[in-house]
């Protein structure tokens, strides 16, 4: 593709991530209760997601969806139940005095609670796959220019996730006291159950 073609892509993309979403607040959420250390876990799992869901709209999974609304449906009614179970558990969370007070996940557990967030909006697949086509010259190497698009994704959401996992850092001292923690706890769970109803309104 031609560089002015891939800087529009890019500038695209670096917009549509900055946007806070249920991925960028899992980020924050977990550096502020783990640290920014232990979120790149959560990281790792958000972007195996990403991947994923990218990869399956090029194998024509996002065609696949359209043309069957009950699978996705399905799809995404079992996103939404993700979705506000986590707003429940957030809404739920105990505070703790004593940041050491606070259980420690497991890396493990970080990425498998960072896949399922990143898997839980099917809509993903649908945007790639109406995305790409727009940046995608017939004339050249297919397979070449599907993996300068979804390279560059990779980078920028990397980016935006690094700059919401600083951000959760820099929160934490503020959150110290017990009734802010109450406060960003509930405000965190509405925001999941938020993105939740959203998504059960989205048609594909």
């Amino acid at each position: 593709m031609s560089l002015h073609l891939w800087w529009i892509y890019v500038t695209a993309v670096f917009l549509i991530s900055a946007t806070p979403g249920p991925n960028m607040l899992h980020v924050m959420t977990q550096s502020i209760v783990h640290g920014p250390r232990k979120a790149l876990a959560t990281m790792a799992g958000l972007m195996s997601a990403v991947l994923l869901c990218l990869v399956a709209s090029a194998l024509g999974l996002g065609a696949l969806l359209k043309a069957s609304p009950r699978l996705f449906d399905v799809l995404r009614y079992a996103g939404v139940a993700y979705l506000v179970w986590l707003g429940i558990k957030a809404w739920r969370a105990p505070v703790a005095v004593d940041a050491a007070a606070r259980p420690v996940k497991s890396d493990h557990a970080l990425f498998a609670t960072g896949l399922l967030t990143g898997l839980s909006n099917p809509k993903l697949i649908i945007f790639a796959a109406a995305l790409f086509p727009q940046f995608i010259v017939l004339e050249r190497p297919f397979w070449t220019q599907l993996g300068i698009l979804i390279a560059s994704f990779v980078v920028i959401e990397s980016f935006w996730y690094g700059v919401y996992a600083l951000g959760g850092g820099r929160l934490k001292r503020w959150l110290a006291p017990a009734n802010r923690q109450r406060l960003f706890n509930r405000g965190t769970g509405l925001l999941f159950i938020g993105f939740g109803g959203a998504l059960l309104g989205a048609r594909a």
